[in-house]
């Protein structure tokens, strides 16, 4: 405090710079710890990374980048194979097909996980040796500010006056006022790229931070995409089992599937119906791109039927309705939440009319009076009661319940209308007035 209460009283000429830069001594005391306060890189990062050169990371970050590109190229490929092959006509063969496709592109999901966790373990390393470069930097410009202040403050305590007084003539004069005021013009620009690399700094470190949250959710959807397959094998085993692997015997057990199918969507959309006409406008969002996100990367190109009176809907169901929008996807594709919310029901159907109505579901309350409905999925990440945040991931594609192929059904409530109610052989079944997500997508 002394410090600067002795230089901020004299001469005018340098007082503003001078107490500019003691003012921003609380700025200098937070970057001359946070120099030596940098974080360890993230534990996944192997010992093999620790050790290699900047150089050396750089190539294997382009490694897997190159690895990552050419799965993904793979799983696009399978993306636009899945329209196809869904209107295909329903054998027996197709259905082993498609199990044997989903656990494929499973497999080859997991190993883009893989490569993305190494891939961003190697960004973090490599982001390490920035911030040790950023460290050392600001320890020698703080070094030298403080110097230059040091020097500053000598001068300062001997006054305007005696400094022309010691001067041998008045050009000497002259040349030390000027020298004075370029070392405060440098310590300006010094205080800027001080101010600049502590920006750079904490720059490093938020994406540092992200990187590790990005590695902890590829963890879980190695985890959960794992689970996935062997589920699927679970159902492949079951479908085999059940028709013996005879043509004959799927094709009479998916009559008899098809018309409990019927039965339930004309139950589903009786109640829906009565519960669309007591939709309050008025406690609705307004309309408008955006209100949701979409729940697929990908959005609307991915949609293989629309909300409504479709032409699937005159055929495939006997209240001729389709209450959301069908976004095809391979099966274990993470789905987002449209929007933050409290998940207030999740449920498997398939425990009750096995691939009869939603199969495994996920519903979600939101404060905008909307409640979101996700259904036929693999695997539900989230349980009733949870908060969730928009974006977040709560599940992944999955072909459960009545589908035709791997998809995500998407379904968009007023909040008002919507109940969790019983069914005469689905159990728990998701009830409400539907509106078109494509209103609010």
């Amino acid at each position: 405090m002394t410090l600067r209460s002795s230089v901020c009283y004299f001469s005018n000429s340098a007082r503003l710079a001078v107490c500019i830069l003691l003012g921003a001594g609380f700025f200098l005391f937070v970057t001359h710890h946070a120099a030596y306060s940098a974080p360890s890189t993230v534990d996944s990062v192997s010992s093999e990374a620790k050790n290699l050169s900047k150089e050396q990371l750089e190539q294997e970050i382009l490694n897997r980048s190159q690895r990552l590109d050419e799965i993904n190229k793979q799983l696009s490929e399978t993306k636009d194979n899945l329209k196809v092959t869904q209107t295909q006509r329903a054998s027996l063969q197709k259905e082993i097909k498609n199990l044997e496709s989903s656990i494929s592109t499973l497999q080859l999901s997991i190993k883009g996980d893989t490569l993305s966790v190494e891939k961003l373990s190697l960004e973090i390393e490599r982001l390490q040796f920035d911030i040790t470069d950023i460290q050392e930097t600001l320890v020698r410009k703080r070094d030298g500010i403080e110097s230059t202040l040091r020097a500053m403050q000598k001068n300062q305590d001997d006054g305007l006056l005696t400094l022309l007084l010691r001067s041998d003539s008045l050009a000497d004069s002259v040349f030390r006022v000027q020298s004075i005021s370029h070392v405060q013009n440098q310590l300006s620009v010094d205080m800027e790229t001080l101010r600049d690399l502590q920006a750079q700094y904490t720059e490093k470190l938020n994406a540092i931070s992200g990187k590790k949250g990005q590695i902890v959710q590829h963890k879980k959807d190695l985890e959960n995409k794992k689970y996935i397959v062997e589920d699927q094998k679970q159902t492949q085993q079951r479908v085999l089992k059940q028709t013996k692997n005879q043509e004959t015997l799927y094709t009479q057990q998916l009559t008899k599937l098809q018309k409990e199918q019927q039965d339930i969507a004309s139950e589903i959309e009786l109640l829906d119906a009565t519960l669309r006409a007591k939709i309050d406008p008025n406690g609705l969002p307004t309309a408008g791109h955006g209100v949701l996100a979409f729940p697929l990367a990908g959005g609307k190109s991915l949609m293989t039927q629309d909300y409504g009176s479709t032409s699937f809907a005159q055929y495939g169901y006997r209240g001729k309705w389709h209450n959301g929008v069908d976004l095809r996807s391979p099966v274990g594709t993470s789905i987002a939440a449209a929007d933050s919310g409290i998940v207030v029901a999740t449920g498997d159907q398939d425990k009750y009319c096995y691939r009869g109505a939603y199969g495994r579901f996920i519903v979600i309350q939101h404060s905008n009076g909307l409640t979101t409905l996700y259904a036929h999925l693999s695997k539900i990440a989230v349980s009733k009661g949870e908060t969730v945040s928009r974006g977040q991931t709560i599940g992944y594609v999955g072909s459960t319940g009545y589908a035709t192929g791997p998809h995500l059904h998407f379904t968009v409530f007023s909040s008002p209308t919507f109940s969790m109610g019983g069914s005469k052989t689905c159990g728990p079944m998701p009830h409400g007035g539907d509106l078109n997500p494509l209103n609010y997508l």
